[in-house]
């Protein structure tokens, strides 16, 4: 059976921005919450807990195949200047490339994995960091096959692969890696490029750490008058209290620890967007941009017409802020209180089990075989559910070939948490069905795809809860869900590939990336989308200093190009029925056998245009009509 993705790949989920606290419900931890202290690792269920005994059944299991991986990599270097010689070379070569590989995808999966269990623990830090310094030595040790491949000429490489059987399979990868002659190098400055990746992934790795693991933070009162330590997740629950003290108290408070901070999380920013230049020039391309959506093969005009189409749809977002601001009854509305719940019904707490119910009720509608997957899913220990001492925060979704994919929760019993756990088994179904229909070499798939079966889920769960209920207070709240939804995956995430494209812009352009100025960048955006009643406080100028997603190298626009490709998707299954989900699951079973964009028109959408993004505008516009339409039966 085959699993997950190539070259391990964690799903960089909006999840991961809206975190979990304290479970108190039905079938929940209640336990967990004693005190307001977050529990060890050791007093959390095993069976709340994923099986990582699935990917390697020790730590001695894990340093063999280390060792083993070392030992292939001489045997990979045997090949270079043999690749072009003949089809058996050829062959031969991307075999043992992609059984390096994979052997890494496990490695790196379980040191990972065991590392966010506990952040602060050092053996399993090292662990990666190691994991982590081996794939430099495989891209190094492989350096030289795309330039090698590139000196081939176009007919004897398609001479080749008429020849050799096995070649076949390679087709679009050998096609997609002469589409890049260009910004290929010659195969000594590739070598050096592999060896400079971890170098130039300091950055990241030094926030991560700062963030995850070093940051400490204040304590506030919560809606009880009790002392309350604020962690990540934390934050994120009480962003959402109905208490308006609550909310502003743990918005100050948690940016305080950031702002302390504020010079090193400036530099770190910076250097990382300086790593991101440097690839693209040593590449020859004209920008960062260009150079990260070249890899996927997703041309700009697609990234620019997101952000002009939004820009130009920003009213049923302003009308939001009208609509919260009258209904809570505020003379000023601020970056705290954009969260708030507005309906009692926002409040309910459901239990995992619960939580896990409603998704296979939810998705239903895609059938049969997806849900068996589903449930093996849920079952298999696949998921680590709740928070606990050291744990990262948010939520992911990360896989390797060969092994189950792997579901990291912080779950919190609201009915956020809820479609979190939806969303998150949407990219676990995805690698699952990718990894089972391809090859290694193609079972890892681009970021432009990653968030299409994620909110697909959630759309028909939506569907199916806003169906069901008969309650009006009920209604009121998924409504608001619903809107949620689209301001944090859409609006959000365009206004930060809005961010990231400017500074990437003033950064090439020669300017310092001081805190100042990427304050400043940050205050003007949040302005201009949220508009003229938003009061914006010098917290939120330095919300870039949090933001982990800022370091992905162009990944979050493709959050806001998903969800509104997800949207036409899950309208089509609803209507459609069986022909959709056919569609659907062609997409799922993909993974990079084609160009994202091409794959995506399998599903039935066509990103091209700015029709998904308009649409998804207009649909915020109609949920929010329901919703005053109720609000008028009072």
């Amino acid at each position: 059976m085959k699993y997950g993705l190539s070259a391990q790949w964690i799903t960089r989920t909006i999840a991961g921005l809206i975190g979990l606290a304290l479970l108190i419900g039905a079938g929940g931890p209640i336990a967990y919450a004693q005190e307001g202290k977050l529990p060890t690792r050791d007093e959390i269920s095993d069976k709340d807990k994923w099986k990582l005994e699935d990917i390697y059944p020790s730590d001695e299991a894990w340093e063999a195949d280390f060792s083993r991986l070392e030992e292939l990599l001489p045997t990979l270097k045997d090949f270079e200047g043999r690749v072009g010689k003949s089809r058996k070379e050829l062959l031969d070569c991307l075999t043992q490339r992609d059984q390096a590989r994979e052997i890494h995808g496990k490695l790196s999966l379980y040191a990972r994995r065991k590392r966010d269990e506990d952040t602060a623990n050092t053996t399993y830090q090292a662990m990666a960091d190691r994991a982590q310094g081996l794939g430099r030595r495989v891209r190094e040790a492989t350096s030289f096959i795309r330039p090698e491949i590139l000196a081939v000429p176009d007919k004897k490489l398609e001479k080749f692969i008429r020849k050799e059987e096995g070649l076949e399979v390679y087709r679009h990868h050998l096609a997609d890696i002469t589409r890049m002659r260009s910004h290929t190098l010659p195969k000594e400055q590739e070598a050096m490029i592999a060896m400079a990746g971890e170098v130039l992934s300091a950055p990241y790795d030094a926030f991560t750490m700062l963030n995850n693991a070093d940051l400490t933070y204040p304590s506030i009162q919560d809606e009880g008058g009790n002392e309350l330590e604020l962690s990540k997740s934390r934050y994120y629950m009480l962003m959402y209290s109905p208490d308006r003290r609550v909310r502003r108290d743990a918005y100050q408070g948690f940016y305080t620890s950031y702002d302390a901070h504020l010079n090193t999380l400036a530099s770190l920013f910076s250097s990382n967007i300086k790593s991101d230049s440097f690839i693209a020039k040593a590449r020859s391309y004209d920008s960062c941009i260009e150079a990260a959506l070249d890899g996927p093969n997703i041309p700009v005009s697609i990234y620019d017409n997101l952000i002009e189409a939004v820009g130009e749809n920003l009213e049923p977002l302003h009308r939001w802020v009208s609509i919260k601001k009258r209904v809570m009854g505020l003379d000023d509305f601020h970056p705290y209180d954009t969260y708030a719940p507005l309906f009692p019904a926002t409040s309910k707490k459901y239990s995992f089990e619960e939580a896990v119910e409603m998704t296979r009720e939810g998705v239903m509608p895609l059938g049969e075989q997806y849900g068996e997957v589903l449930r093996a899913g849920f079952e298999g220990g696949w998921i680590d559910v709740y928070e606990n001492v050291g744990k990262r925060s948010g939520a992911y979704c990360a896989s390797t070939y060969g092994i189950h994919p792997y579901v990291l929760m912080n779950y919190s019993g609201t009915l956020r948490e809820v479609f979190t756990l939806a969303h998150e088994m949407g990219h676990a179904m995805h690698a699952y069905f990718t990894c089972e229909r391809q090859p290694f070499v193609y079972s890892d798939y681009s970021p432009f795809l990653a968030e299409v079966a994620s909110t697909v889920n959630e759309a028909l769960m939506m569907d199916n809860l806003l169906k069901k209920t008969r309650d009006r207070e009920e209604k009121l709240a998924l409504l608001q869900k619903y809107v949620d939804n689209i301001v944090v995956t859409f609006y959000r995430q365009t206004r930060f590939a809005e961010y990231e494209k400017e500074v990437h812009s003033r950064l090439e352009k020669g300017e310092a990336l001081t805190s100042d100025l990427l304050g400043r960048i940050m205050h003007d955006l949040y302005q201009k989308y949220w508009g003229p009643e938003m009061v914006v406080d010098p917290e939120e100028d330095i919300s870039w200093s949090r933001i982990p997603h800022f370091y992905y190298n162009y990944y979050v626009y493709s959050y806001a190009t998903s969800f509104a490709a997800s949207q036409l998707i899950a309208g089509k299954i609803l209507t459609e029925g069986e022909s959709a989900v056919k569609r659907l699951l062609e997409f799922l079973s993909s993974g990079s056998s084609d160009y994202p964009v091409e794959i995506l028109k399998k599903a039935g959408v066509d990103m091209n245009t700015k029709d998904p993004v308009i649409a998804t505008a207009k649909k915020m516009n109609e949920l929010l009509d329901q919703m005053e339409a109720l609000l008028a039966e009072e």
